[in-house]
């Protein structure tokens, strides 16, 4: 296994980020699902200048970006969003894109259970024969009730991974299993043979080792498993706005380079930009915890 973190929690230039986790001894990059704002040729060379090499990345689902909408208009231009990151992906060399179906942050349904679950699939299998011919494994996120309504555990992604195809995966997420899932461990063994991603936060959202979670057992299982992948660091820290504020310097008041997409997806997972120096923090206890488990 390898470590990889993705660069969506915090604002600052891809640069900066390469810069800074090749320096912590990162070797992937899974990368915010924002196609446009990327020349894949000029990461490429940042990647290669640093030795990091691309994972994969995370479909931002915001906004209008809905594989399960009622309106069909809307569900083709959340395809051609997903197929969008998929070539992203293909052009970094990468190996894998997740992608959570609905729009987070919406948790009331637009038709009736078996509408969605035809509108999911047959929106993915389009997408998964895209991203077959580009050579991308897809891999269906489950994210908490709290979030989305439609694909919250592990066997439920690993049934809609199934009907959209052989090749067609999930990409589970350890923050989001220590809510949904009766027990973790076996959720990922039932993912055997199906899991082409692996996103790791502790139980706060904070970096791993800063909350309950047993990393040596999670770690176990995933070797158990025969899972050889990345591990992708994806924290999202909780930032607290009172006097008990254990990091006090933690909040960035004048973030750069930070996209109207990304700055709502941080305040919705009840965040907001962070400091270099909490970032640097953060990603360091990511590593040092992870790293000697691997």
């Amino acid at each position: 296994m390898e470590l990889g973190i993705h660069n969506w929690m915090r604002a600052e230039t891809i640069e900066t980020t390469i810069r800074r986790v090749a320096a912590l001894g990162y070797t992937r990059l899974e990368i915010a699902g924002n196609p446009e704002q990327y020349d894949t040729k000029h990461i490429n060379q940042l990647m290669k200048d640093h030795g990091l090499s691309c994972w994969g990345s995370v479909t931002l689902m915001l906004g209008g970006r809905n594989l399960v909408a009622r309106d069909e208009a809307q569900r083709a231009r959340s395809v051609q969003y997903v197929k969008d990151v998929v070539k992203m992906v293909k052009e970094l060399n990468g190996h894998m894109v997740s992608v959570v179906p609905g729009t987070v942050g919406k948790i009331v349904p637009d038709g009736r259970p078996e509408e969605e679950w035809k509108w999911a699939v047959d929106a993915l299998k389009e997408i998964y024969d895209y991203s077959e011919a580009a050579g991308v494994l897809l891999g269906i996120e489950p994210i908490n009730r709290f979030e989305t309504y439609f694909i919250n555990r592990a066997e439920q992604a690993l049934a809609l991974a199934t009907a959209v195809g052989p090749h067609c995966g999930v990409c589970l997420d350890t923050f989001h299993m220590n809510m949904e899932e009766t027990d973790m461990y076996a959720s990922i063994r039932k993912a055997k043979g199906r899991l082409t991603g692996f996103h790791v936060a502790d139980n706060n959202r904070m970096a791993p080792g800063m909350g309950h979670l047993n990393w040596e057992k999670i770690v176990a299982t995933l070797k158990e498993v025969g899972y050889d992948g990345v591990l992708s660091v994806e924290f999202c820290a909780p930032l607290d706005r009172t006097p008990a504020n254990p990091y006090p310097d933690s909040i960035d008041e004048h973030p750069e380079n930070l996209s109207p997409e990304q700055a709502k997806f941080l305040v919705d997972h009840g965040s907001t930009s962070v400091t270099e120096a909490f970032y640097t923090m953060l990603t360091t206890q990511s590593f040092n915890t992870l790293s000697k488990l691997i």
